[in-house]
């Protein structure tokens, strides 16, 4: 609690989640006069490239960019002068977020006029078979944990003489085995998630970058670890081992349980290694509490002697509930500072996915009450064992739907992250051709939104695609729909060359406008090309 309240009361510091887009040189959706021999994109954390996945496509479709580089959380893009410099470029990135996630997206400008036919950029978005695969490994990793670690701690401490042992010792080297293949899936997978392919779809060259990576590094290093662990936990398990052994396996475990949070969230966020402790404690508290009560159901409450449960039951209740209170407290400190506001809980995914899995455990700590009132008050060996199976069996349902929230909430931006998500850069804007009797018109509208700072560009051609001069330019807008707001019409400035004008447009409120080119080209050869612009609501 008292780092919880230290995470409010700390001075302000920059959120980091997934690495947002602030911007970029030259500027999103831009029309510039001469094509750039460097392009620089900022975003809101540092960041990592992934090669070969950051380029710069000119007008005709051709590669021009160079090797980037990244100097803190600024991509540097070296790019060639273009065969044909005039109309849209395209930059497509991909690159690794401080946080581990990669992000991808595309920016957009031109030089001297926008392209009729812009270069496409390649699908940035992480493909459905990654996104879908991504929870998986998180679940079958926190999964791996528990049924590890709960029948690791009572075969070491509880286990009852008379039962066999047989059977949570496969489970726990079972355990142990899941959080193996998990680890593996999640390396795996991190390749295609950079590249943005699908998740089958891995080169031998992009497993190396991810090993090269920091993600990989500690990856590697939770491989390590559980190796150990196997190799060590044998007498642990059969109820042998020295207190040295003991506490070798713990502190294995315990630098093993460290790897979670540093592949995440809470390795960005404020107070990070105060937030990676809480959620090392918070992970460790469930490991022990779900662990326990798999074991019960599965082990000990079915064949067990009403008096070795009478004295086992009230051992592990304690256990119990201590793992309960050290949940709750890492869990508060994770809420705490990873949300930041109040009002955030139900404003954004994180806030209602967080409530749900507050909601889900809630009625499960009610559950798990009720079955420490039948322990305190010795009715288990008494009424038998069957309503305690029960109790544990809803348990154990109701925790895994919990672990389940918890897989998809670890890949959800934090809401503490909204204010950089909403400060981040749209590729706003619209461009277009427009064909009229006399001339091809080519235009830029940027931002395209409420108020009067929306610029326009207007580029003047023949019929041939060659540069056509031109005297007068007007452009004219109209809400559609509302009868009482009169077309509202100003002049543009033309500049040199004479194809090319520049002006300002005002959207006075959301909705469609029509919006009219009205150029003069000689003393008496006029004509007008008229588009319709969707004006957001902000």
């Amino acid at each position: 609690m008292l780092i919880a309240l230290g995470a409010l009361l700390a001075p302000a510091s920059p959120a980091s989640a997934h690495a947002a887009l602030i911007g970029s040189n030259p500027a999103p959706g831009s029309t510039i006069g001469d094509s750039p021999t460097e392009i620089t994109i900022t975003f809101s954390e540092h960041v990592s490239v992934v090669e070969g996945k950051i380029i710069v496509l000119a007008p005709d479709g051709k590669k021009i960019s160079g090797t980037p580089s990244v100097t803190g959380d600024v991509l540097h893009i070296p790019v060639r002068k273009a065969a044909k410099p005039l109309g849209t470029y395209l930059v497509s990135y991909r690159v690794i977020s401080a946080d581990t996630h990669p992000v991808g997206g595309a920016v957009t400008f031109s030089v001297g006029a926008p392209s009729a036919t812009p270069p496409q950029a390649s699908d940035a978005r992480t493909h459905r078979s990654v996104t879908l695969a991504t929870p998986v490994w998180h679940f079958l990793g926190y999964a791996g944990l528990v049924l590890s670690v709960g029948p690791a701690l009572f075969l070491a401490l509880l286990w009852p003489r008379s039962r066999s042992r047989r059977g949570a010792i496969v489970l726990a080297r079972g355990g142990l085995g899941l959080i193996a293949v998990a680890t593996l899936g999640a390396f795996w997978t991190q390749a295609p998630a950079s590249s943005g392919a699908a998740l089958w779809d891995v080169s031998p060259v992009e497993l190396q970058q991810v090993a090269a990576s920091s993600f990989g590094a500690v990856l590697m290093a939770r491989l390590v670890v559980l190796l150990l662990v196997a190799g060590l936990i044998t007498p642990v398990l059969r109820g042998s081992a020295s207190r040295l052994a003991g506490f070798t396996v713990l502190a294995l475990a315990v630098g093993g349980l460290v790897t979670w949070p540093l592949t995440g969230h809470p390795s960005v966020a404020p107070l990070a290694p105060a937030i990676v402790a809480s959620d090392v404690v918070h992970i460790a508290a469930m490991s022990v509490w779900l662990g326990g009560l798999a074991t019960l159901s599965l082990f000990l409450l079915r064949g067990t002697h009403p008096r070795v449960l009478g004295v086992l039951l009230p051992a592990w209740s304690r256990w119990a509930a201590l793992s309960v209170v050290w949940l709750i407290a890492g869990g508060t400190v994770q809420a705490v500072v990873q949300v930041g506001k109040l009002d955030l809980l139900w404003r954004t995914e994180y806030g209602k996915l967080l409530i749900a899995k507050i909601v889900l455990l809630g009625g499960t700590l009610l559950v798990a009450s009720y079955a420490r009132r039948m322990v305190r008050r010795a009715q288990v060996p008494s009424a038998g064992a069957r309503r305690m199976r029960w109790t544990v069996g809803a348990e154990v349902l109701a925790t895994a739907v919990v672990i389940g929230l918890s897989a998809v909430l670890v890949q959800v931006n934090p809401a503490r992250t909204t204010p950089v998500e909403q400060g981040a850069v749209r590729n706003q804007g619209v461009s277009g051709t427009l064909a009229g009797r006399l001339y091809t018109l080519q235009f830029n509208i940027f931002p395209v939104e409420l108020g009067d700072n929306n610029s326009v560009h207007a580029f003047l051609y023949t019929a041939a695609g060659a540069p056509l001069p031109a005297e007068e330019w007007t452009i004219t807008s109209q809400l559609l729909g509302d009868e009482d707001l009169q077309p509202v019409s100003q002049p543009m400035l033309g500049l040199v060359p004479r194809n090319h004008a520049a002006g300002a447009i005002t959207f006075p409120f959301p909705g469609t406008y029509q919006v009219k080119f009205t150029v003069r080209t000689t003393d008496i050869d006029e004509d007008t090309v008229t588009t319709t612009i969707r004006v957001p609501s902000p």
